[in-house]
């Protein structure tokens, strides 16, 4: 039987993949949340627990016997939840770790607030003894989903910038990867830069949908200014600005980069925003 498996951000896009992806391979894997109601099924070899980063005793508690780890935290303002995560590995003797990380902690231009946490992370994984992997992907596609509400009741996308290039990932490709580097030999050291097979904007984004959903869709390019004062209002002052930073990186030219290592990895071409837009149509149409 192979390794013990625990996820992380089991609830969330990436780590919902994976967890999925390794239950169906029989794998047997631990999977990590608030809310049990909110997590995949495990499948008849998992199990489901309740912890919190914030709770040390909890993450010690779910990695006991584990072998490896999905590192999946999602708040920059929260540095203490990786270190929780990463304290606890080692007092439970787990022997591998896979972060989620991000492609920009490799780009020198990239000091951004939620860039500066991810390196943060990584330098602690580096060197906390643990057998380590990065996984750093560009931009989600389905971070398109937050169109949906416009599409569905405006037929509009609106959004900014609109003609600046992103080689987006399909999540899904991301957790093949990360069950290839939960499961087998010959990953520990490496950081992978994944990206989609193009870089794609979000006008061409939309022209995508309006094929897929078969209707007409409209774009309206937002003003910076409103992005930004809408996003602090979400997310505070600093991750907002964050954000900012990261979209003029993309009106820079500084996204658009295709990196070969999902298809290595994977054995396949990395998947098109099409053939994800297609698969998540639904979620468009309501």
């Amino acid at each position: 039987m192979s390794a013990r498996i625990l996820v992380t951000g089991a609830s969330g896009t990436v780590g919902g993949a994976t967890a999925r992806l390794l239950a169906a391979g029989g794998h047997p894997v631990r999977l990590l949340g608030r809310d049990a109601a909110r997590l995949p099924d495990p499948g008849p070899n998992g199990e489901l627990v309740t912890g919190d980063f914030a709770d040390p005793a909890a993450l010690r508690a779910a990695m006991s016997g584990i072998e490896a780890v999905l590192v999946v935290t999602a708040d920059p303002r929260l540095p203490g939840h990786d270190a929780n995560v990463v304290r606890a590995a080692q007092e439970a003797g787990v022997g591998r770790l896979v972060k989620l990380s991000a492609l920009a902690v490799a780009e020198p231009g990239a000091q951004d607030f939620i860039t500066r946490w991810q390196r943060e992370a990584e330098e602690r994984i580096r060197a906390c003894g643990i057998a380590w992997t990065m996984l750093r992907p560009r931009a989600f596609m389905s971070n398109t989903l937050a169109w949906a509400e416009g599409i569905r009741t405006s037929g509009t996308v609106r959004a900014w910038p609109a003609d600046a290039r992103a080689a987006c990932v399909d999540p899904y490709d991301i957790a093949c990867v990360a069950v290839r580097a939960l499961t087998e030999p010959g990953h520990t050291g490496r950081a992978y830069a994944l990206t989609g097979p193009a870089a794609v904007t979000a006008r061409e984004q939309t022209e995508v949908l309006a094929r897929v959903l078969g209707r007409p869709l409209a774009f309206e390019e937002l003003d910076a200014d409103r992005v930004r004062r809408a996003a602090e209002v979400r997310y505070g002052a600093e991750v907002a600005r964050a954000l900012q930073e990261s979209a003029e990186r993309r009106v820079q030219g500084g996204t658009s980069r295709v990196e070969p290592e999902a298809a290595r990895l994977l054995g396949r071409p990395a998947r098109t925003y099409e053939q994800w837009a297609r698969e998540n149509a639904a979620l468009f149409a309501g």
